[in-house]
């Protein structure tokens, strides 16, 4: 019971610091850049629609797997850790009735230093990007807007199947602020969602992230309502060059962690590769292995 009101006082916090944390809302305005995107989206790369991927789902590879050389080619100086999947799955507080959990941090043991990879919205598509995750093999959580990522699904497909077992997930429609509409409206931008992915992709993603962190219980019924099965936040948030966490001054064990498919015109110069190499790094100096998200929960 102890351990559910913290959980509960964690997510709060995370919702509470989101706009704070360069989760979709820092000193890059997102609803302005996902705006000048969504005016230039197409149904997919070349116009056309495509056809949906085969059904069910691809067989999951063991976390890693990347060569011992790829490491420098992207500029680590070691190898990156990689968290083996558990044997049983952390217990996760069960939600109201007709509600979704929400998760900010997974519940793992203190002395397990794992920590998880996200990114969101899908405004950037570098192909560089696509070589380092494909050769260190991250597993990656992606959060995808289809105001945005619809112009080439077919890039976050490539990253789904390059044999890191990373998957595609549901981060609305047209990326506003849930708390300012109505239940409906929600509604809309979720399942809408969740039909747009699983007609392309083949798959109905089982997780959700609102943008912004913003949500409220109108969010957490509609979540529920569209088949989803937990609403994901973070803990700490990639800048350009260091992490912002919604507390401390550290990583934790179980963190999310929350990065943007973003490029150099919104990281000062910096491209999304050098921005990853940073995060890997800080990763590595902090003692941290990488976990698939997907694995725990």
């Amino acid at each position: 019971m102890k351990f559910a009101r913290r959980l509960v006082a964690g997510t709060l916090v995370a919702g509470a610091l989101a706009l704070s944390l360069t989760g979709c809302g820092g000193s890059v305005d997102p609803s302005e850049r996902l705006a000048r995107r969504t005016a230039e989206a197409t149904p997919d790369a070349g116009g056309a629609t495509p056809s949906a991927a085969p059904s069910g789902p691809a067989p999951t590879p063991a976390p890693g797997g990347a060569s011992d050389e790829a490491y420098k080619k992207w500029g680590l100086t070691t190898p990156l850790q990689y968290a083996p999947k558990p044997d049983r799955k952390p217990q996760i507080p069960k939600p109201g009735p007709g509600k979704v959990p929400v998760i900010d941090r997974i519940p793992v043991p203190a002395d397990d230093k794992v920590v998880f990879l996200t990114f969101d919205d899908g405004a950037e598509k570098d192909p560089e990007f696509l070589k380092m995750a494909a050769d260190l093999k991250l597993p990656i959580s992606m959060f995808l807007t289809d105001s945005v990522a619809s112009s080439d699904y077919g890039y976050f497909e490539k990253l789904r199947d390059n044999g890191s077992a990373s998957t595609i997930n549901n981060h609305t429609l047209t990326h506003p602020n849930l708390r300012t509409l109505s239940f409906e409206a929600q509604k809309k931008e979720i399942c809408g969602q969740q039909d747009r992915l699983e007609k392309r992709f083949g798959q109905r993603p089982p997780f959700f992230r609102p943008p912004f962190g913003n949500y409220n219980d109108d969010t957490l019924r509609a979540a529920s309502e569209c088949g989803v099965s937990s609403l994901l936040l973070w803990r700490a948030s990639m800048q350009i060059n260091n992490f912002q966490y919604a507390e401390g001054s550290a990583l934790k064990p179980g963190d999310i962690i929350l990065a943007h498919f973003r490029g150099p015109g919104e990281l000062k110069g910096t491209t999304e590769t050098q921005m990853t190499t940073r995060m890997l790094q800080r990763i590595q100096e902090q003692g941290y292995r990488i976990g698939r998200l997907e694995d725990y929960l």
